[in-house]
């Protein structure tokens, strides 16, 4: 194969993966508590039976903007944000702990409390369940109470406490579920301890921390690097077929 065509067609390659990270980030712009992925391509030696001479560059997603979007208020009680640092503990659809800054909080026929994806709120002892209620609300320190059916309206009873935790950022990273877990080299013995010094807003949800315009230019320059590449590939084919009319003339 001609070593100008390989090297255009691996740039346009890893130009789609970057793309791809790119416009995920933008399709999610509007979903609450996303973050964002980071994208960039590094240097990559050629592996093979050969001198290790030559180095492509390999597009990767090296981690995720973990910092906090804008509080939009929705004034709706079961919606909460985080205050600053912290995450929202849940349980993810394989059992596992896993932790959100969406707080878009619903209650099923059964009473458990579900982010609207479908995931469990954790609480102090494990899922977030409630008894029959005329009315709930989530306190500042993530406290969920309720008014019990037939009861007086100022007769707030502590039901459980959402499970609010803050481990160390370097520890984390976001999974192919989207959510936020521990990285395995940085994995602790049992469950992740709650932090009773985080507060929630009742009311708010916390807004996706991606920039639409900077994500939008950056697919821009994507695309033209693309079209480069594609040129390099033309180029390269149009001399092949010129260096093949040259060898038919001899």
């Amino acid at each position: 194969m001609d070593k100008a065509l390989f090297i255009g067609m691996s740039g346009a390659k890893q130009n789609m993966l970057s793309q791809r990270a790119h416009a995920n980030n933008l399709a999610n712009v509007n979903t609450t508590g996303f973050k964002k992925d980071f994208a960039q391509a590094r240097s990559m030696p050629v592996f093979g039976e050969h001198h290790p001479t030559r180095a492509y560059a390999m597009a990767e997603r090296p981690g995720t903007d973990l910092s906090a979007g804008a509080l939009m208020q929705t004034g709706r009680k079961m919606d909460v944000a985080i205050e600053g640092e912290g995450w929202l503990a849940i349980q993810n659809n394989l059992g596992e702990e896993v932790f959100t800054r969406s707080g878009s909080l619903q209650i099923d026929v059964n009473g458990l409390v579900r982010l609207a994806s479908g995931e469990m709120v954790l609480g102090n002892g494990g899922p977030v369940a409630l008894p029959p209620f005329d009315n709930v609300q989530v306190g500042a320190d993530g406290t969920v109470s309720i008014v019990p059916v037939g009861g007086p309206p100022d007769q707030l009873v502590e039901v459980d406490r959402l499970k609010l935790v803050n481990p160390p950022r370097e520890a984390l990273e976001k999974g192919l579920d989207g959510f936020i877990h521990r990285k395995a080299d940085q994995a602790i013995d049992g469950e992740e301890p709650a932090d009773a010094a985080l507060r929630v807003a009742s009311g708010f949800l916390e807004s996706s921390n991606v920039n639409a315009v900077e994500e939008m230019i950056s697919n821009l320059q994507l695309s033209r690097q693309y079209e480069m590449q594609v040129k390099v590939m033309s180029t390269a084919n149009e001399n092949s077929e010129a260096a093949a009319r040259l060898l038919q003339n001899l």
